[in-house]
């Protein structure tokens, strides 16, 4: 597995792909990798040549600065878990790489009031950073397929009417949500739940 932390020598690694008529599949993540996210690598890996999984925690679709500083990190596990599903491509950028000095990180368009019910009600601006950073990625990465779960039902809806409204040549596929044995949806966040509550977190 190749892992890049900067832009360019991801981007060349991937021209180079490219060259080939290779297909590049592409799931990001904020990392904390479960096994929701390996799902979503494993099904591009079975329809594209290479697949590239990014872990980048967003600062911009965060609403709460103690959220931001609380989001569960381990990049260590994370590459571990990627190897072993056999993860073409690691990519593992800062903010600066991301986000360079000059760089127009405007809402490239409208979201149609699709961030204004369910989760985007209780987090204002967070779908904008969402839609901000998976642009930003896919003009990074340019990827032909980008793999989705279907746990964050807003955000997928979201990000195909980005795609759809702005004619982005990616297609945009989603992955059956990955339950706990209880039933509880995966999600990173999950190691957060105080554990005398998190009996009564599956019939939410």
């Amino acid at each position: 597995m190749y892992l890049f932390q900067g832009v360019s020598q991801l981007q060349r690694h991937l021209a180079a792909e490219r060259v080939n008529n290779r297909t590049v599949g592409f799931v990001p993540t904020m990392g904390a990798l479960h096994e929701g996210h390996l799902a979503l690598v494993r099904q591009s890996l079975a329809e594209n040549q290479v697949t590239v999984c990014s872990i980048f925690v967003n600062p911009t679709q965060f609403n709460d600065s103690d959220d931001l500083k609380k989001y569960p990190r381990t990049p260590g596990k994370d590459l571990e878990k990627l190897a072993m599903v056999g993860c073409d491509v690691a990519f593992l950028p800062n903010v600066a790489e991301v986000y360079p000095p000059g760089l127009d990180t405007a809402l490239p368009l409208d979201l149609a009031g699709l961030d204004r019910s369910l989760e985007g009600a209780h987090r204002p601006g967070h779908f904008a950073g969402v839609v901000q950073v998976v642009k930003r990625f896919l003009d990074l990465v340019e990827p032909h397929r980008l793999y989705l779960g279907q746990k964050d039902f807003q955000q997928q809806l979201i990000i195909r009417h980005m795609v759809q409204a702005l004619n982005l040549p990616v297609k945009v596929l989603t992955v059956p949500t990955v339950r706990e044995p209880d039933g509880l949806a995966m999600s990173s966040r999950n190691t957060l739940l105080d554990p005398a509550i998190r009996p009564a977190a599956p019939r939410l």
